[in-house]
Order: structure tokens, then sequence, then C-alpha cells
């Protein structure tokens, strides 16, 4: 007998047996074992997680010779066909290469008729959204009201494309890519089974490189045992992966730490010799970097099923936090751009200057050279004490700095010591209140958009401005009541109405003060000199909407700049 691989050798053929599916299993096993039967069912997902199998599941569980149920034989005549493709009553239909109307017609022309063997006539129809809209046309009035012995199996990767008329007669079930631990493990039993030798560390390689896909994984699998001679060996998977310059991330990421650019190019050059696919590379940095920071925030979180946990441990103790986590958004940012780089391995060293060169700096003495501007999105510079001529340095001209608003006289530092009890303030300034509760994400949205309608001294009523009512969440609502009444010092309760208010709220004052200073910004670049000299000399012009008001603490870099871009 010929070889079967094991993607078709281990293809599921009951319920039980499908991975990581569970909310999917559930349902149809209840709709099965209650006679709940729709008539016609889309299954989506991506490759290889198991749309058709249990559309031929389910097709064995409503045909099996001893009655409907989520449990078939598997040894009737109507199981072992269905498992072998060769039942008559189960039309299996790649809609790729049916897509003309005439075929979709021709296909339904016996849906009227009784199954020949079944008890039901069931339609399997694959990558149905290769279907056209001619044939979409014609299927839907047969896949609303099906004679009762025929049943619909849909099965797609890309559920986008089908018309919201399918979808509205189907019921969907939406299958999950598999996680890496999920795939791990699989693998482990199918190989136990097979009598077949591994190494934990090849099975954590060939989990990641199936991206979620358990076909994927089982046909990287057979590979790996024929290169291996019958055995599963790491480093063997790495060769045959592509991934042997991978152990050199944790290399690069200690001379990240250590700041030691030299050294860093010397490792790239190294790895460069094992011709890596540079991409893959830069996931598998990003990757590190992630347990890297679990292990920072949640000491532990990153130990289950990862190997080299010391290494990680080590790491994780020689970068700072704040460096782990601009390294992580750099990195990110650098896959995007690393295939407009002129080769993989120019745009995978840029990443690593980048991370180099923008890293945060130290407080440092006058005499040292100062350090690279760390203009990177979510971080957040250390200044260093200004000097004292630098506090008395006028300010910036008026219209060019945001005016900032009055720090509220409560707003502590937390981590100062209590001092002895005091008056806590009212709510009448709501600016300054949302100002100092320092609430972030929707519970700070929310508070924006209100504003202050009754306060008794218990109760609290806001006004949330109605074209924001989507800000009106249990976990938002939660968060600002417990950040009032730590601002308050009292217990309260928070009513939130959402009614027009006749006042201003935080974010609409916020929106007219942006306006006002970007107004301000625009008439003084009209104004300059500079600028007008330019317009003058060489015809030029300002682009409308490229001006910006600088930001309050920031100076303008040179003679005649008014702006520094967006703010």
């Amino acid at each position: 007998m010929s070889y079967q691989v094991l993607a078709r050798k281990w293809r599921p053929r009951t319920f039980g047996q499908i991975v990581g599916q569970a909310h999917v299993v559930r349902a149809l096993s209840n709709a099965l074992d209650n006679d709940r039967l729709h008539h016609a069912y889309l299954f989506t997902g991506t490759r290889g997680i198991g749309k058709t199998t249990l559309a031929r599941i389910f097709a064995k569980s409503l045909n099996c010779e001893h009655g409907v149920g989520s449990t078939p034989c598997g040894v009737c005549g109507a199981c072992r066909e269905i498992d072998e493709g060769r039942f008559v009553d189960l039309l299996e239909v790649d809609a790729a290469s049916r897509t003309k109307v005439d075929q979709t017609r021709e296909l339904l022309e016996n849906v009227p008729y009784a199954p020949v063997r079944g008890r039901y006539k069931v339609y399997l129809i694959d990558e149905v959204h290769m279907f056209s809209d001619s044939s979409f046309n014609a299927l839907l009035k047969t896949l609303e009201e099906p004679p009762p012995h025929v049943k619909f199996l849909l099965a797609t990767t890309d559920p986008q494309k089908l018309p919201v008329t399918v979808l509205s007669r189907c019921l969907q079930f939406n299958l999950k890519r598999l996680t890496p631990e999920q795939i791990q493990r699989q693998l482990e039993h199918i190989l136990t089974e097979e009598s077949i030798g591994s190494e934990p560390g090849a099975l954590v390689q060939l989990a990641r490189a199936a991206d979620g896909s358990m076909r994927d994984a089982l046909s990287l699998l057979d590979q790996a045992i024929a290169y291996g001679n019958g055995r599963v060996r790491e480093d063997e998977v790495r060769a045959l992966l592509g991934n042997a310059a991978h152990d050199r991330v944790y290399d690069l990421l200690a001379h990240l730490a250590a700041g030691d650019g030299a050294a860093l190019l010397q490792q790239v050059a190294a790895a460069a010799e094992l011709a890596p696919d540079f991409a893959g590379l830069l996931r598998e940095l990003l990757a590190v970097l992630h347990r890297i920071a679990l292990e920072q925030i949640v000491p532990g979180a990153a130990h289950e099923g990862v190997a080299d946990r010391g290494r990680i441990r080590d790491l994780a103790g020689r970068l700072a936090p704040e460096d782990a986590q601009l390294y992580y958004q750099i990195g990110l940012m650098g896959q995007r751009d690393l295939p407009l780089a002129p080769d993989p391995r120019s745009g995978f060293e840029m990443v690593l200057l980048r991370m180099l060169a923008f890293r945060p700096g130290e407080a440092s003495d006058a005499t040292e050279a100062p350090q690279v501007p760390r203009a990177v999105a979510g971080t957040a510079p250390k200044v260093s004490p200004a000097p004292e001529t630098a506090r008395s340095a006028p300010a910036p001209p008026a219209g060019s700095v945001a005016q900032q608003a009055p720090e509220p006289s409560d707003a502590v530092d937390a981590s100062s010591k209590p001092g002895p009890p005091r008056a806590q303030p009212g709510l009448s300034d709501w600016h300054a209140v949302t100002a100092a509760l320092g609430l972030r994400g929707f519970s700070a949205q929310l508070a924006e958009n209100c504003v202050v309608d009754a306060w008794d001294g218990q109760v609290l009523k806001l006004r949330l401005d109605p074209s924001r009512e989507q800000l009106r969440v249990g976990s938002a609502e939660q968060r600002l009541k417990q950040a009032l009444e730590a601002h308050l010092g009292q217990p309260l309760k928070l009513d939130i109405l959402c009614r027009p208010a006749q006042a201003e709220t935080p974010a609409q004052r916020t929106q007219r003060l942006r306006g006002e200073r970007q107004g301000a910004a625009e008439r003084e670049i009209e104004a300059d000199p500079f600028v007008d000299a330019l317009r003058e000399r060489l015809d030029a012009r300002v682009l409308p909407g490229t001006a910006r008001p600088l930001e309050a603490g920031t100076t303008p870099s040179g003679p005649g700049r008014r702006d520094e871009g967006p703010a």
C-alpha cells in the first residue's frame, strides 16, 4: 500500500477529534442531538483549520445508518463511503472551477429529487466566494427554501466576498486560527502514535511556522520527518525552515541592551552567512521582545511553552522596560518598511540601527554629547533638570505655542507621601477635574464628552453629548466613577444622561482651542517675512493645512521657523 500523508491519515473522523474549534462543535452537536437542523450552514476561516472536515463529519452525522446524531458510528456503509469520498448523496463542489451560471444551474437541477442512498442529499460547496454574481443569484432561491431532504454546507476563506443575501440565508460559524500550543500538542500526539522520535524545540518551530493551520503543520511535519530520516530534531527543523539564524536573536538583543553598535552589525553579518529570511528573523525578534515584556510586567507569564527561559529572564533584567516597548514598536514599523528596502539585509540593519539611535537617553552631564531625539510614538522622554538660564528664558511668541490649562490645585504626585487632611475640591470646574483624574482610553473620552448637570454631594448627574453615546460602556463608567471617588475622597452615585448640554464639554473646548491655535499659526506663517521673501523670490507658496502650532515646551529650530510639523 502506498504511503498516506499525515494530513490525510490524521484528518478527524468525528467531532471529538477536531482541534481548537469547540465553539462550533458544541453548536453542531446540540443541533444534531436535538433535531434543530438548519437547511444551510456557512463555515468561514483561514486555510487548514477544519472547514471542509467539519462539513464532512456533519454530512456523516446526518446520514449514518444508525440515525441522526453527533456521534456517527464510522463503520456503516454511509460513514465509510463519506470518509472515502464516494458517497453518492454527498456532492462536493469546488466553486473555483464552477464559476459559470450554467454550471450552477446544472448543479441545482437535481435538488428536487430524493437522495439515492442516504437520509439527506448534502451539497458541500468549497471556496463558495469564487462563485460569480450570476451563480449566486441562481443559488439564492434554492438556498432559502430547499426541499426538506437537502442540506447546503458552504465553506470559504473570504466571507467578505459573499453577498449579504447569501449570508442572511445561512447559519454562519467562524472557525478560529489554531494557537501554536494547540498545534504542538497535536503534533506530539501524532508522533507518539506513529512511534517517531522528536525534540520539543523542533515541534515549537513547526507549530509557529504553521501560522495557525493544522494542515500546514502536518505537511511541514511530513517534510521534517523525511529531512531527518525518521526523526524530528530541532537543529534540522531550523535548517529546513530557514530559521538557523534565529538563535542569534538573543545575541542581537544582548548587543542592543549594551548599546554596542559594532557588535550588533557583526552579528547581522554572521547571520547573513546562513542566508536567513530577514522578514522571519524580524518576526522572531518581535516574538522574543514580547516574551521579555511579559516577563518584565508579569514575571512567569512568558514561561509556559517557551524554550530558553533562562535567556528570556536574563534579557528581561538587562533591558529597561521602556527600551523593550520602544524596540517592539520600531520593529512593528520596520515590518511594514522592510519590503521597500533596497535589500532585506540592509532593511533589517536599519531597523536595528533605529532601535539603537532612538534608545532613551539617561540624564547626562553638560559636557556629554546630546542624545538623539526620541521621536518615536508612544515614548515619553526622560527630561533632565533644566539649567537656570533656560528657566528664565522668554516664552515663545504668542499664537505659536499651545496655551496650557492651569494645573488644578489638588493634582499631586501619587508617589508623594500623604499629608494632613485637607478640603476636597468640588466639581464646578469640570474641565480641570477631567484633566486631574488621569483617565485613559474610553473612560477618559467619556469624561471629556460630558458636563456636570447636577451634584448634591451624593449623586453626580452628567450630561453626555448624544453623538458620543457609544462611549457608554460599563467598564468606562465604572472607571470614571472610581476616579471621581478617589478625587473627591468620598463615595458617590454616578448617573449619566445622553442629552444635549448647554455648556461646552472638555472635548469641545479642546477642539475649539486647537482650531484657534491652528488659525493663529496659519496667520503667523502668512505674515512671516521669511515666508514672504520666499514667495517673492521663488514663487513659493504655503500648502494649505501644512502649518501646525507648536506644542507647549518646544521652541522653533531656527530663525523664521514658526512651525515644526504636526503637533
